[in-house]
């Protein structure tokens, strides 16, 4: 009875213990964070039970699983130690990210409250996001290596390496040369604000946002909702566009062809009236200027200005779409004509040139509505 009683106590008994433990440590959490709402930390906390409650479990197996007195156990008594203490080591490294990412997280989120400056919001999420990376990376090389210091052969192979361990460390060093190249530019990027989560960016002729960053690669979204994922050391080696440092606000342009008789000064008056329509337009600046003639036609910029690079997008094909409306429409005889002429010795009509397209109202007298010829 006691070979069957003695197992049952000690398992029976640290399971009992581990799910008491972990359900008042969640109850515990449950009423910090109701009374303290204004941090985020303590329900982010509840996250960390289930490691908690394996290392609970590891700690105390590890500590009375002798106390069973089963044969299997005491045949075995040198493994299952092993195992236990590596997973010991195996729960408490999963419990130590867990904790440290609630902390980073309700530290940003407090942050990001309180803040108005949307780009510094930005390079804070960058930072402590890379700083978490580096953090479970640590982390997870700390807890590697104590498991296999648990192995008394991996003792003695460490203690027969140490003389060469500089050369290991050079050979290494040229092995990783690329990979270390791009943490220590995730590092850069993160500290040196020269790129954030959230800007728009110009990469490879690609125009999109940044939605990760890594220690080693950066994934950018573009507008039809691709991924181009690049190392990290492309943005420390190579010219990019950030439209978002400095401020996200935008001017952008809208470029017509016209006839020389278009009314320019009603296409002002028009381009405001647009502009006050729009809901993208956020007021800052608006012109509209001839850059350009040929012997043909007029190259006419219309000038806008926008919040980001999302609204100037909107603003421009507005602006664009309801001004060549309003030309068509109101005033067909500034659209672009295609000018012809009679080839030479032919019988066709006298005259120089021959238009096709409607001809703009000249107003009354002789000739001001007829067609060239």
């Amino acid at each position: 009875m006691e070979d069957v009683l003695r197992p049952l106590v000690v398992v029976g008994g640290t399971i009992i213990v581990t799910l008491i433990l972990g359900w008042l440590t969640d109850r515990a959490l449950c009423k910090v964070d109701a009374a303290r709402p204004d941090t985020p930390l303590w329900g982010l906390l509840r996250r960390c039970r289930i490691p908690l409650q394996l290392l609970l479990a590891a700690a105390l197996l590890r500590g009375s699983y002798d106390e069973t007195d089963i044969g299997l156990v005491r045949d075995h008594q040198a493994g299952i130690g092993q195992c236990l203490s590596l997973v010991l080591i195996a729960a408490t490294a999963w419990l130590a990210i867990r904790a440290s990412a609630a902390i980073v997280e309700s530290t940003y989120s407090r942050y990001a409250a309180v803040a108005r400056d949307a780009a510094r919001v930005r390079r804070v999420r960058t930072q402590v996001t890379l700083i978490q990376r580096v953090v479970t990376a640590v982390v997870i090389v700390v807890a590697a290596a104590s498991m296999l210091l648990t192995f008394p052969e991996m003792r003695t192979v460490g203690q027969s390496m140490l003389a060469s361990a500089g050369l290991l460390g050079i050979v290494a060093g040229i092995a990783a040369q690329s990979t270390l190249g791009n943490l220590f530019a995730g590092l850069q990027i993160a500290f040196g604000d020269m790129v954030r989560i959230g800007d728009t960016v110009v990469v490879e002729r690609e125009w999109g946002t940044v939605e990760e960053i890594t220690l080693t690669f950066l994934t950018v979204r573009t507008w039809d909702e691709r991924r181009i994922t690049m190392p990290v050391s492309y943005f420390t080696n190579k010219p990019f566009e950030n439209w978002s440092r400095g401020g996200a606000q935008m001017t952008g342009t809208v470029f017509f062809h016209l006839d020389h008789a278009a009314p320019v000064e009603k296409m002002r008056e028009k381009l405001h009236e647009i502009l006050q329509d729009s809901a993208d337009w956020d007021g800052r600046a608006w012109s509209l200027v001839v850059t350009d003639t040929t012997p043909s036609t007029i190259q006419v910029r219309a000038l806008v200005t926008a919040r980001d690079s999302d609204a100037i997008w909107s603003v421009r094909c507005e602006v664009r779409e309801r001004m060549i409306e309003w030309l068509r429409t109101e005033h067909p005889y500034a659209l672009p004509r295609i000018a012809t002429a009679p080839a030479p010795g032919s019988s066709g009509e006298s005259g120089p040139y021959l238009y096709e397209g409607p001809e703009p109202d000249r107003g009354p007298g002789p000739g001001s509505r007829g067609a060239r010829s």
